[in-house]
């Protein structure tokens, strides 16, 4: 999507907390959700004018936003005028990613003693949702299944506060990154596939077959990553594998 159409979007935004905030809180929430959501590129330029005039206010409350969201690590200086969004290095990709496969497979090892029949057929819902899309070749829709698959476990901890509080707070990042793990047919179906199996181990109620094919199923988003921005991919032999949970299509 063109930067223009992005920040148009943004600007005409109809969220009352966002509108409520002041205006460089405003244009810094709104930037660093752009940033996070991945719907600003690695290294796409940022420039205070252009930005001004998008959001219709004066460059003041741009440039704070800028150095703010400099200060978080999301966007870098340029020596001439402007900034450009961050890429993490391939060491910084394969920690956030590491410590995502720690996190969420705790998560499901938590979930899987408490999962209802009910979770299973939502759960099952989303993956025939993501299996159809990607069949039709619609990859924008298996990054909505996708992440509202991730976002309903983790709804499932809320009441481990912190704990809950670290998941969103990594999965914010994260998401910087959906492009290049689900942004082809192979890794969107990777994906898929990966979830199949997620909802295969949670019905066998084995907390550490659990944590170890979610661990499985993170390290493959990595790989992706890894490969769409460094052209660097390991194998990596799954839980899922050994545990016989292969399912058609893999």
């Amino acid at each position: 999507m063109e930067l223009d159409t992005i920040l148009r979007k943004i600007s005409h935004s109809k969220n009352p907390k966002r509108n409520a905030l002041p205006v460089r809180e405003r244009v810094h929430e709104s930037l660093r959700s752009a940033v996070l959501s991945g719907r600003f590129n690695p290294g796409e330029r940022l420039t205070e004018e252009y930005l001004a005039e998008q959001f219709g206010v004066s460059r003041t409350p741009v440039r704070e936003a800028l150095h703010k969201l400099e200060s978080e690590g999301l966007i870098k200086a340029l020596e001439t005028r402007g900034f450009v969004v961050s890429r993490g290095s391939k060491d910084e990709v394969e920690e956030l990613f590491e410590l995502r496969a720690i996190l969420e497979g705790y998560a499901l090892g938590i979930i899987c003693e408490k999962a209802s029949e009910g979770l299973f057929e939502r759960l099952s819902g989303m993956i025939e949702k993501a299996d159809e899309a990607l069949k039709k070749g619609r990859i924008d829709e298996v990054f909505k299944w996708n992440t509202q698959f991730h976002d309903t476990l983790h709804g499932l901890v809320t009441e481990k506060r912190r704990f809950h509080r670290l998941l969103v707070t990594m999965r914010k990042y994260v998401l910087m990154y959906r492009k290049d793990t689900l942004g082809n047919p192979d890794g969107a179906r990777e994906a898929v596939e990966g979830h199949k199996k997620i909802v295969m181990a949670l019905r066998l109620r084995d907390r550490e077959l659990c944590e170890r094919v979610m661990r499985d199923h993170i390290q493959q988003a990595k790989q992706g990553a890894l490969q769409s921005l460094f052209g660097t991919r390991l194998e990596v032999e799954g839980a899922s594998r050994k545990a016989g949970l292969e399912v058609g299509g893999t």
